[in-house]
């Protein structure tokens, strides 16, 4: 392919950029990302029991929320994305399950010791909420995207852009968590591979995940765009690290004698 068909095939993907929930299927085929050491799914389920009471903040769509198949009675979710409140009104009241508008990092609108588990993937969040709205003895499981997520492709297509999440570390998130009163279980970091397979792809990815490429433009990121080209024709793939954390925290049962019963 010459170099003006890859620029307007380019452009295109830059033009059509944008997702609904949390959907990646554009780049079906086109990127592969290795798998965590852990399944956020799976240590989920094994500490939640089908009669309590489970809250999934910045739920996206929902996807992830959906694929636990939880009661959707016993059920609550969080979401602060304008055309992601839409969705969920959509989709998850008319399942049945307790969807509120929150923004992300915010106070949540439950009432305190409301839920026996609250799950977070890839969201901001306030600890003290979470602590607040915790049954005691419950639950905080979340997976977060840590500080160095995909800095190869940053450094790549925009280098010296500042890492703009800088204390997402799993040292730095457990003593947060510590400090208001959480026992954590798990603090666990990864950095699983994840390989594009076209250069179109990375064009739509830089532009759905903005806060990681700030400003990035095919016009204006033309010449490492094609800087990026030469290593997939060289290489058959361009590659980059992501950034994973699994934290896996209960808030601790007071005791008769006032000490913590973890």
């Amino acid at each position: 392919m010459n170099e003006q068909k890859l620029i307007r095939a380019w452009l295109d993907e830059e033009q059509i950029a944008h997702i609904c929930g949390w959907d990646f299927s554009h780049l079906d085929g086109r990127l592969e990302e290795e798998n965590t050491p852990w399944c956020l799914r799976d240590e989920i389920r094994s500490r939640l029991t089908t009669d309590q009471m489970l809250l999934d903040m910045d739920t996206g769509g929902g996807e992830f929320l959906r694929s636990l198949g939880h009661p959707p009675a016993r059920t609550a979710a969080t979401e602060g994305y304008p055309p992601n409140i839409a969705l969920c009104r959509a989709q998850l009241i008319p399942a049945g399950i307790d969807f509120h508008a929150a923004e992300s990092g915010g106070v949540l609108p439950f009432a305190d010791a409301s839920f026996d588990m609250v799950s977070n993937r890839h969201g901001s969040y306030d600890a003290r909420e979470v602590f607040r709205v915790l049954k005691p003895g419950g639950y905080f499981i979340t997976q977060q995207v840590g500080a160095e997520n995909d800095r190869e492709l940053v450094e790549l297509l925009l280098p010296g852009t500042p890492i703009p999440f800088s204390r997402q570390y799993a040292g730095l998130l457990a003593e947060e968590l510590s400090e208001i009163g959480f026992a954590v279980e798990r603090a666990e970091e990864a950095y699983p591979e994840m390989r594009f397979r076209d250069v179109g792809a990375v064009v739509w990815f830089a532009r759905i995940i903005e806060w990681e490429f700030p400003s990035f433009s095919v016009q204006r990121c033309l010449d490492r765009l094609f800087a990026a080209q030469k290593r997939m024709c060289e290489e058959g793939c361009l590659s980059t690290r992501t950034h994973r954390i699994l934290l896996i925290a209960h808030k601790g049962i007071r005791g008769g004698n006032g000490c913590e019963i973890s």
